[in-house]
């Protein structure tokens, strides 16, 4: 998995910032079988994403204990939304009597508080970065697209300082509908992606920061990476499936003296469908 913590090498504030790296594993990239992608993707979307988990700083009153804390810790971190900014609409609505001047006024204030914002990130203040990259979006000109995008990308390293990664993964989003090119929100997205156990994402992401830029080496080891561990979890939840559907099999088969056992299934190798046998032998 990859690590949590954000160090300030990794937070920049340009579009052609460096990459984090993470931890190569090599492995071999086998090609995955068409009917189980099938099976697994509609058996994925039954999957419950884990809590985000993390503290966020702070020393609490009285004497609670451990999971007092954690509630305390995760009810903090609701307060991290997405949806403290305004929408591009009433941002728009906003912007429809100003003057240019005006506009430009603004670019110049959000400017200021992006900056502001990164030094309070620097200095372990993420919670108050968050706020005014926050306010700096609120201001930012709806036509600067680019600029709005860095605003949701630092948004995100910053929550991603406080392990919020759900709504981390949404400021990558929005900055990258701002700015499809967006290397660095990619890549940003691809690790929280993840730290998720949302590898099929994460892949997606990679695959499209090689395509803008075949030279990134963390794009390239992924590619390598992820398909033979994204396979593997295929392979376990395929077991597991087939464990229960054939303990489902076995308990509507009882009545009638019959189980699971009596029934072999065969794919065909050229057309790929598949045939039952019954054996009535078999126990």
């Amino acid at each position: 998995m990859a690590e949590k913590n954000v160090t300030d090498e990794e937070f920049q504030d340009a579009l052609s910032e460096p990459v984090p790296s993470i931890q190569k594993v090599t492995t071999n990239s086998p090609k995955q079988d068409k009917l189980i992608d099938e099976i697994i993707e509609k058996n994925s979307k039954l999957r419950l994403e884990d809590d985000e988990a993390g503290a966020v700083g702070g020393k609490e009153e009285g004497n609670k204990d451990n999971n007092d804390d954690d509630e305390n810790n995760s009810d903090r971190l609701e307060l991290i939304h997405h949806d403290e900014e305004l929408s591009l609409e009433e941002l728009q609505l906003r912007e429809k009597d100003l003057s240019a001047e005006e506009l430009a006024l603004n670019k110049e204030k959000a400017d200021k508080l992006k900056l502001e914002g990164n030094e309070l990130f620097k200095n372990g203040q993420a919670e108050r970065a968050i706020e005014l990259y926050t306010d700096a979006l609120n201001i930012c000109p709806s036509t600067n697209s680019k600029e709005r995008a860095v605003l949701f990308g630092n948004r995100a390293a910053a929550k991603m300082k406080l392990e919020a990664n759900k709504s981390a993964i949404y400021d990558c989003t929005k900055a990258i509908e701002l700015y499809p090119e967006y290397v660095r929100a990619l890549l940003r997205r691809a690790k929280l992606y993840e730290q998720e156990d949302r590898p099929d994402e994460a892949l997606t992401d990679y695959k499209r920061v090689y395509e803008i830029d075949p030279g990134q080496r963390e794009a390239r080891e992924a590619q390598v990476r992820l398909p033979a561990y994204i396979n593997e979890r295929n392979e376990k939840l395929k077991t597991e499936m087939m464990s229960s559907l054939k303990g489902l099999g076995d308990m509507i088969l009882k009545p009638f003296g019959l189980s699971t056992a009596n029934f072999q299934m065969k794919q065909d190798p050229n057309s790929g469908s598949y045939s039952i046998n019954f054996n009535q032998n078999n126990s």
